[in-house]
């Protein structure tokens, strides 16, 4: 069977999602005798189906791309939320025994919707239930649960010592599970790094239902989840942190030029400057399309967006060294502790109380469709000038770009030493995002296509943990390595072979599988 573009795959949705539910029905019953059977320990509790009058509410709670919450998209024939490891491991069993899939979602952010969205007729284990999050501030570590959000480990971090912290994403709704299972790349990675160069251990349960931690599951099996993309080696419950010291001061800005205050010469200008920035400085660029005060016109909008690990007066100093054209003062920055950065960061108006962090509910859900690509040399303007072009082809605000500053800390760790790849050499990653339809669909794979004499070759790279379907998929059934490797070393290199023996070993028969997680061997050729 050839590979599918994912633009036929809202149609195989509903064709064959169609043709299984009725052929599944006496195996959904049976899946639901077997979890009761298989574990009475208060399962039922968190069991949903679609004749519950909470599945929905269960179901939708976590989707946040609008994509996947339509009439068309398949449902899980079952919803679990489990309360314990036995309960998933009691998922697991009866998955394999009636021939259903298994989803697992912790924040519900995978970008193509594959934690909770398969063809094949499946059960969603959602983790929303497992989120403690237990701080040693005098080791310095964390248990968190895979269910937790960013938000939660940041809150219950910060609650215990505002000395520490952990390097990881800025939306504080995602989930801590998927996204360590990716990398995890945030505002302190040129200080520090990835989320997942700080897991020190793990609990995992596998295949077989066994409770491994990074003694037992052996370093190869520890190495590939820590990158290595979720739902592929088995379910992860648990990450132990290795937490990181933050100073009681940090500096926010975000300034923003658009053409006519000299916006192009100013990106331009920055890519260069990257290689010159304290590893204190995270940078980020937002770009957009917006409309002016003058009626009826628009222009283009670069945001300059960062955090410094430091004072004000530092900051200053180290920007009139390695970047004077932005032309940054003492007012256009705020002093704030890192937690309250977070909190920023995540676009809430200045003094929102840290409560916020805790508040899982996605607020509004957007339909989207984004992409990535990795910058080892700068762009020239006349290519940045073709992007504004671009932008300019849809209605304001309704596409963004993002250039995020690689180097620093990045640059130190090897490529191998998880799968994520993406480090020496790597200048900037680009971010591309649009509302959907099927008229922005069109535009950003058309924008994806002018942008590749600029980016990666040989592969392409992209970044998992925003996962797209374009760059190659799975079969339905079995796949072979070659076919596999095509979008596999474009998330993970030479990684991906790595991976790939791994899975061979840990899950041969291929049971914890979506449409981009790593095949074994033994059922690829």
């Amino acid at each position: 069977m050839n590979s599918l573009s994912s633009s036929m795959f809202p149609f195989l949705f509903l064709f064959l999602f169609s043709f299984s539910w009725v052929a599944s029905a006496d195996r959904h019953e049976d899946f639901l005798q077997c979890l009761l059977y298989q574990n009475s320990n208060a399962i039922s509790k968190v069991i949903y189906t679609p004749i519950n009058s909470s599945y929905s509410s269960v179901l939708e709670f976590s989707i946040r791309n609008g994509r996947f919450n339509t009439s068309a998209t398949p449902k899980p024939l079952v919803i679990v939320t489990p309360l314990n490891e036995a309960h998933i491991q009691a998922v697991i069993a009866c998955s394999q025994k009636h021939g259903l899939q298994i989803r697992v979602r912790s924040g519900g952010h995978d970008y193509e919707g594959l934690s909770y969205v398969s063809v094949l007729p499946f059960v969603i284990i959602d983790l929303i239930n497992m989120r403690t999050v237990t701080v040693d501030v005098g080791n310095k570590i964390a248990w968190v649960q895979a269910g937790a959000t960013l938000g939660e480990v940041y809150y219950r971090i910060a609650e215990k010592s505002r000395a520490l912290a952990f390097p990881a994403g800025v939306c504080p709704t995602v989930g801590s599970g998927g996204h360590i299972s990716g990398g995890g790349h945030g505002m302190m990675m040129r200080k520090y790094g990835l989320a997942a160069d700080h897991i020190i251990d793990a609990k995992l349960i596998d295949v077989k239902g066994r409770i491994l931690d990074r003694a037992s599951m052996g370093e190869d099996l520890f190495w590939a989840i820590r990158g290595g993309g979720g739902n592929t080696f088995g379910v992860v419950v648990a990450w132990k942190l290795e937490l990181v010291t933050v100073p009681p001061t940090v500096t926010v800005f975000n300034v923003t030029r658009t053409l006519e205050q000299n916006a192009t010469k100013l990106v331009h200008q920055w890519q260069s400057a990257i290689g010159k920035f304290d590893e204190d400085l995270f940078s980020r660029i937002f770009l957009s399309r917006v409309n002016t005060s003058q009626e009826g016109k628009t222009t283009i909008l670069a945001a300059y967006t960062s955090l410094f690990l430091g004072g004000v007066d530092r900051l200053l100093s180290m920007m009139q060294q390695s970047f004077p054209q932005l032309g940054l003062v003492k007012d256009d920055c705020i002093e704030m502790s890192w937690i309250e950065s977070t909190v920023y960061f995540a676009s809430f108006p200045r003094n929102t109380s840290l409560d916020v962090l805790l508040d899982r509910s996605p607020g509004s859900t957007i339909s989207f469709k984004a992409k990535t690509d990795f910058v080892t040399e700068p762009i020239p303007e006349i290519a940045l000038e073709g992007i504004w072009e671009r932008l300019n082809q849809l209605d304001a605000q309704a596409a963004q770009l993002q250039f995020t500053a690689y180097g620093g800390k990045m640059d130190e760790i090897s490529e191998t030493s998880i799968p994520f790849p993406h480090r020496a050499g790597i200048l900037f990653q680009i971010h591309y995002a649009v509302d959907w339809d099927q008229k922005t669909a069109s535009w950003i794979r058309k924008l994806y296509s002018y942008m590749t004499p600029y980016v990666t070759k040989n592969p392409r790279q992209a970044y998992i943990d925003y996962r797209d379907l374009d760059v190659g998929m799975n079969n339905l059934g079995n796949t072979s390595y070659k076919q596999a490797r095509v979008w596999g070393t474009k998330y993970f290199k030479n990684n991906f072979d790595r991976l790939v023996h791994v899975k061979t070993k840990v899950d041969p028969a291929n049971f914890f599988r979506n449409e981009q997680s790593i095949p074994p061997l033994i059922t690829s050729w």
